[in-house]
């Protein structure tokens, strides 16, 4: 990996934990990421005017992320209106890449014996965080796994998409649709009132941390495999369980730090290899 493209995928990640517990200790986190997307659109639509090259063929692929996010910011807010943090950001953070890694092998790249042993070890981590022994919040792990079915999803089309079309509109496009999506979902089902509380200082800087990280991602994607942009960004896990500890009070016990320690293990191997 170039190391320009390591640089922007780092950046991501910091930027991409940040903003989930931004917007996982808000009141309502539906709410809260519905301002988060619509200030982001707005705050960089005027990059994307400045910076547009779309072509024709970017469409398609547009098309395709913007109903992934739609999926993804759904069972996101779904997981953090129930689950912890540092439950659900490394398994869904960290099963994602082997599940582009495994997308990648069906489409006849060859998997390397370290690559094999991150991919064991990114299950083991995932084991971990989830639990050994004591009550298992069952429901949060069904839905980190789904979200990360996106992710890897997501992760695979934009980088097919971003060849066609320059970053920021390429990103803006992508989640205007989610944004508008999120308000009428609202509207339709009276919650417009939830909607204006959350405006405020944190889902400003949640807004504009997701799009700068969305942005650096793509970046990375353009200059680097999408396996291992994808593998990099997932040091995000330490930093999002560290915040969860920190900043939301949560119970992050030494096998959920351990098993997250274990999964960026597991995914810088996915990556280095």
């Amino acid at each position: 990996m170039p190391a320009s493209a390591l640089v922007l995928a780092l950046g991501a990640a910091a930027l991409h934990a940040t903003w989930n517990v931004l917007l996982a200790r808000a009141r309502d986190v539906r709410a809260a990421t519905t301002v988060a997307l619509v200030l982001g659109v707005l705050l960089f639509a005027p990059v994307a005017a400045a910076t547009w090259r779309v072509e024709l063929s970017a469409l398609p692929w547009i098309a395709a992320s913007a109903a992934l996010e739609i999926v993804y910011f759904a069972l996101l807010t779904a997981a953090y209106g129930r689950s912890d943090v540092s439950l659900v950001y490394p398994i869904a953070r960290g099963v994602a890449p082997v599940l582009v890694l495994v997308g990648a092998t069906l489409a006849g790249a060859m998997l390397g014996a370290w690559q094999a042993l991150g991919v064991v070890l990114v299950g083991a981590g995932v084991l971990l965080v989830r639990g050994v022994g004591g009550p298992v919040d069952r429901a949060g792990v069904a839905l980190s796994l789904a979200i990360a079915v996106t992710i890897a999803a997501y992760t695979l089309v934009d980088k097919e998409g971003i060849e066609h079309a320059s970053a920021v509109p390429y990103l803006v496009l992508v989640l205007g649709p989610v944004a508008v999506a999120a308000v009428l979902w609202h509207g339709v089902s009276g919650r417009l009132a939830s909607v204006r509380a959350e405006i405020g200082p944190a889902s400003v800087a949640a807004g504009t941390a997701s799009f700068l990280a969305y942005a650096l991602a793509l970046g990375a994607l353009s200059l680097a495999p999408a396996a291992a942009v994808a593998a990099v960004r997932e040091t995000s896990i330490l930093v999002a369980v560290a915040l969860g500890l920190v900043v939301l009070r949560e119970p992050v016990g030494w096998p959920r730090a351990v098993g997250a320690a274990v999964v960026v293990l597991g995914v810088v191997l996915v990556a280095a290899s």
